[in-house]
């Protein structure tokens, strides 16, 4: 299972600003940067899929990943910098960076380790997947960059800048979703509201450190569930579910923000009315945004977001558990009940980092002890994440 070393790294980019030499209205994080990259993939790899081009998935969920732990290791480099030292010591870097994951990532998953390796190594290897990557890491710089640019007009330099992160979000044109993101206002608006999650803290009422935010929690929630994936043995499809479906989770919070649990389970049929008021406004403001052809997808993944589901006859069915018969791609299973355990395992740890830094308030303390009792012991599919959950227990 995962190792509390790699966690704590995922963790790290919760903390590792971005933009930190120009004036900011606000503060950028990596781990938001990252999961709004891999929203960005989503579109611009769905956009190609319908030119008949052929996206392996797993690999682009894969790297996207790979890239964050590289991200993340090499830290708070200038971007001209990081090119200029990849482009001398790329195989120096790369083999230090899979020197000090190695062991956890091989503890995962021995073949996730190796197609690490692969992934590093071998230029052939995910090529196309890594172009995709390349130019939504791009976009989603763009979409920073707009916010920076009017706050920083009178420093010098700025617009040097400005042509750098525009050019080189054009050289990858060639893909027909990076076209459509820059010319249509719809598709556009849906990358927009996804990124403004950044701009919503998790546990609003409560100081914490790092104040992570809804957007970066996503991403969170989308590797745990990925690696709980491959634990599983689940199928391409449902590996490809569980990522984008927790990816997704919290979307529905751009248009209602963060509801604490507290009131939601409280008071009887308050979760009932949040949920019906959370489809309606999807139904109206989110999915508009998105190709016809995508929006049942999307429904899919964030409907009852904590539900096992399939596709049976084109029709949706829940069930207790997604067992070995349901474990293929014609049924398109999503695991909720891992999407949950893996959300809630990311609130326990945001909770014990937080304290871990000396901001012990009695409802972070309370809230912790909570979610261990309610959800350390919990088993899906034969596994608990337990033994995680316990790294941070004391």
């Amino acid at each position: 299972m995962i190792t509390k070393n790699l966690i704590e790294q995922i963790f790290s980019a919760a903390t590792i600003l971005r933009w930190n030499d120009h004036i900011r209205p606000f503060n950028f994080f990596e781990i938001d940067k990252q999961s709004h990259k891999m929203i960005i993939a989503y579109i611009i790899a769905k956009f190609d899929e319908e030119e008949n081009n052929k996206v392996d998935w797993m690999k682009l969920i894969e790297g996207g990943i790979f890239e964050f732990f590289h991200r993340t290791m090499l830290t708070d480099l200038k971007p001209e910098v990081y090119h200029e030292i990849m482009s001398k010591k790329k195989n120096e870097l790369n083999k230090w960076v899979l020197n000090r994951l190695n062991n956890d990532i091989f503890e995962i998953n021995p073949d996730l380790r190796d197609r690490f390796e692969q992934y590093l190594f071998d230029d052939s290897y995910a090529k196309y997947e890594k172009e995709i990557l390349a130019a939504s890491h791009e976009f989603a710089t763009k979409w920073e960059f707009g916010i920076i640019y009017p706050w920083n007009q009178m420093l010098y330099g700025i617009e040097k800048t400005k042509e750098t992160v525009e050019s080189c979000v054009v050289k990858y044109q060639n893909f027909v979703g990076v076209k459509k993101l820059i010319m249509n206002k719809k598709y556009y608006g849906f990358l927009d509201l996804c990124g403004q999650l950044r701009f919503q803290q998790r546990w609003a009422q409560m100081v914490r450190q790092p104040q992570t935010t809804v957007l970066g929690h996503m991403f969170v929630v989308a590797i745990f569930a990925y690696i709980c994936s491959l634990k599983i043995g689940a199928s391409p499809k449902r590996c490809y579910n569980n990522f984008f479906s927790a990816l997704f989770h919290d979307l529905p919070e751009i248009l209602t923000k963060d509801i604490i649990s507290p009131i939601k389970y409280s008071v009887s049929g308050l979760e009932d009315i949040i949920k019906e008021y959370e489809k309606h406004e999807v139904d109206n403001r989110i999915l508009p945004l998105l190709p016809e052809a995508w929006r049942f997808e999307m429904q899919y993944f964030i409907e009852n977001e904590f539900s096992n589901k399939i596709l049976e006859n084109g029709k949706i069915k829940t069930l207790s558990e997604i067992n070995e018969n349901f474990n293929d791609d014609s049924f398109s299973p999503v695991d909720g009940g891992i999407i949950e355990l893996c959300d809630k395992l990311s609130a326990y740890i945001e909770a014990s980092l937080s304290i871990n830094h000396g901001i012990r308030s009695d409802k972070l303390k309370e809230s912790k002890i909570n979610l261990y009792e309610k959800y350390a012991t919990r088993s899906y599919c034969g596994i608990t994440l337990k033994e995680v959950f316990d790294y941070f227990k004391d």
